[in-house]
């Protein structure tokens, strides 16, 4: 059976920007410091210095559509 497991990244077609990463890293150590609701979410990315790709702070819409569009 060696081989045949699944990879994380088998459906990515592109490396990640590095935008992408490094909102990822953000809401991993947002996640990981005990926070799992998207108020709490958006509350941290703010404290991290990031905002929504309009240079605007987050709101739940904002996420949720980039979310969406980066996973497309």
């Amino acid at each position: 059976m060696s081989g045949n497991y699944l990879s994380a990244h088998q459906s990515r077609t592109v490396d990640p920007s590095p935008y992408e990463m490094k909102l990822a890293g953000a809401i991993e150590e947002i996640f990981a410091a005990g926070t799992h609701d998207l108020p709490g979410l958006l509350r941290g990315l703010e404290a991290a210095g990031l905002t929504a790709p309009d240079g605007q702070p987050w709101t739940e819409a904002s996420f949720t559509t980039e979310i969406e569009r980066l996973g497309a």
